[in-house]
């Protein structure tokens, strides 16, 4: 064995240590077992701020450094020289013990921007709920009202030395490193919550494609695979169908001896239904042990070759570091490679299985995947709460408003009775607006609009749930620019899924952008219908010119349509 690839242990002020020889410049992080599963949706974002609070005095370097915000970890890495390494973790642990409270609320900002370009997706939400690993899946409310004691108690708690791991790899520890953390405890690993009675399940929404994951055995034989479904994936959908351009999958140990596979497969609206049977029939292949030998050692090979590589060890460590935080025993890169060399394609199918009865389907809007096997995840509460009922005028829309909890009840279209409920006992969010309007999230993703202008609430009943709900779920937001002005439709109400999005106001430039997209989509049409009626005869064309034109004029119509339909679809007019 390369003692140059071995992984050593060791404490630097208190904090357990790993370290591997590696060249070039040096490495290093610091781990923390906390992250955004181990805050509540109303306290959401406490642990990201607290990284960039702590990031804020190291100021523009020339060495590179960062922070990251996991689902149950934090880190903070950094690479260059030696000093400068010191420097950097000396100081972040300088300051998570005397945070720059100063910049809060300039942090605060800062974070939202962030926030507004991130795209968490929607498997966590419906597989986890409004809690736990699902907090990925939501906004970080909790960062708007957080006070400067709320992020001081939530450092103190959580940013120990007893709930950290340094990693480091290069020629040696550097010198003058100073990690002064308090002690605390090594925290465990967060709850594992459910909000599906049922699996395998899917949800309708989006039009991006199909995704899937399954939680599997953090094993290395789930870790192949992840890879053979990529290969087979791709072979079926973009190789052979021409249906997809990405096909993917991925493994992420959650370290605690279980792990998700997710995969992926992109596709335009015409080829969604091409691209879902695709997809499922892959995955029924796998089920049914058809998996080919080959791709298994083609996926095997990569994988020995990335264990075998000179820097293995050190691109190991903040993994290793992960392992360490949850208890979990480190392997070495030996020890997994005889791990792999053991797959076959036996295993593979046993892991097939297990994936099968735990996956969660993403699949396009309007689209299903019962017909396959899953079961549609719940948009709906099994009952409505007993209480005063405030109907809506002109519509069969009602808001039921109980001691113990609120329902939104309607009718589905086939005149069945479809209610929202969520508990107070089990409220994840209360988003609290200036004109009385209130959102309840309850810990399973379900979600119910209460607005008293839409029903007639009085204020002694509104004064009652606001006094009923927990008081760490409410957050405060900002006035509204548009609040709600009518009922939502009594087919579906308001919140139905955890997923589900309620259409935005359509904005004037929206307005502007439709009417100029229905024109030129309308103009386009019948330069494409005139082409393709009086064109079909010119004797100075052959077919295949008159095809490609033909073809390329229809094109440009659907590629104006698209645009406008999308508008229609996702917005409704103010």
């Amino acid at each position: 064995m390369n003692p140059h690839a071995a992984v050593h242990h060791t404490q630097v002020d208190g904090i357990p240590t790993l370290f591997a020889q590696a060249p070039g410049p040096m490495r290093a992080g610091l781990v923390f077992r906390v992250g955004i599963a181990d805050e509540t949706l109303g306290r959401a974002g406490l642990t990201h701020l607290v990284e960039h609070l702590a990031l804020y005095r190291q100021g523009v370097a020339d060495y590179h450094y960062n922070g990251a915000t996991k689902a149950a970890f934090t880190h903070f890495h950094v690479e260059g020289a030696e000093h400068e390494i010191a420097a950097y973790l000396t100081g972040v642990c300088a300051s998570l013990a005397d945070l720059p409270m100063d910049r809060l609320e300039t942090e605060k900002e800062i974070l939202r921007t962030e926030e507004s370009r991130r795209d968490s997706g929607l498997l966590p939400l419906w597989r986890y709920g409004a809690q736990g690993y699902g907090l990925v899946s939501y906004p970080e409310w909790g960062v708007r009202n957080a006070s400067a004691q709320d992020v001081w108690q939530w450092t103190q708690s959580w940013f120990t030395a007893d709930n950290a791991v340094l990693w480091i790899a290069g020629e040696h520890i550097p010198a003058g490193l100073s990690l002064k953390l308090p002690a605390g405890d090594r925290r465990p690993m967060p709850a594992v919550t459910s909000a599906l009675p049922t699996t395998p399940a899917y949800f309708s929404e989006g039009t991006g494609g199909v995704l899937l994951d399954a939680v599997v055995a953090d094993t290395t034989a789930a870790w192949l695979y992840s890879g053979v479904l990529e290969r087979e994936l791709t072979r079926a959908l973009r190789q052979e169908g021409g249906y997809s351009y990405t096909a993917a999958s991925d493994f992420t140990s959650r370290r605690d001896g279980h792990a998700l596979v997710t995969a992926f497969a992109d596709s335009l609206p015409a080829k969604q239904d091409a691209v879902l049977g695709g997809f499922v029939d892959v995955l029924a292949a796998f089920q049914a042990g058809r998996i080919a030998q080959a791709d298994l050692d083609a996926v095997r090979g990569r994988a020995d070759g990335a264990l075998a590589a000179p820097d293995t060890a050190a691109r190991r460590l903040p993994g290793l570091a992960e392992d360490l935080l949850a208890g979990r025993p480190l392997r070495t890169a030996d020890e997994l490679r005889a791990e792999l060399r053991a797959v076959t394609p036996a295993d593979l199918h046993q892991v097939a299985l297990e994936a099968a009865g735990t996956a969660l389907l993403q699949v396009p809007g309007g689209h299903r995947a019962d017909w396959a096997g899953y079961t549609a995840a719940p948009v709906d509460s099994p009952y409505a709460v007993t209480g005063r009922r405030f109907a809506a005028r002109g519509d069969d829309t009602a808001l039921i408003m109980g001691t113990d909890g609120v329902s939104l009840t309607g009718r589905t279209a086939d005149g069945s009775e479809h209610a929202v409920t969520v508990h107070y006992r089990s409220c994840a969010a209360v988003l609290s607006w200036p004109d009385g309007g209130r959102r309840l999230v309850g810990t399973d993703g379900l979600t119910v609009e209460v607005e008293p202008g839409l029903y007639g609430v009085d204020a002694h009943t509104m004064a009652a749930l606001d006094a009923a709900v927990p008081p760490q779920a409410v957050v405060h937001l900002p006035p509204r620019q548009q609040p709600a002005a009518r009922p939502a439709s009594s087919a579906a109400p308001q919140g139905t899924s955890p997923g589900a999005r309620t259409p935005t106001r359509r904005t004037v430039a929206q307005s502007i952008g439709l009417v100029v997209l229905v024109i030129l989509a309308v103009l386009s049409g019948f330069v494409a219908l005139s082409f393709t009626v009086f064109e079909a005869e010119d004797p100075e064309l052959t077919m295949g010119e008159w095809l490609a034109l033909s073809g390329f004029l229809w094109g440009i119509t659907g590629l104006l349509v698209w645009p406008a339909v999308r508008i229609v679809r996702t917005t409704r007019r103010a």
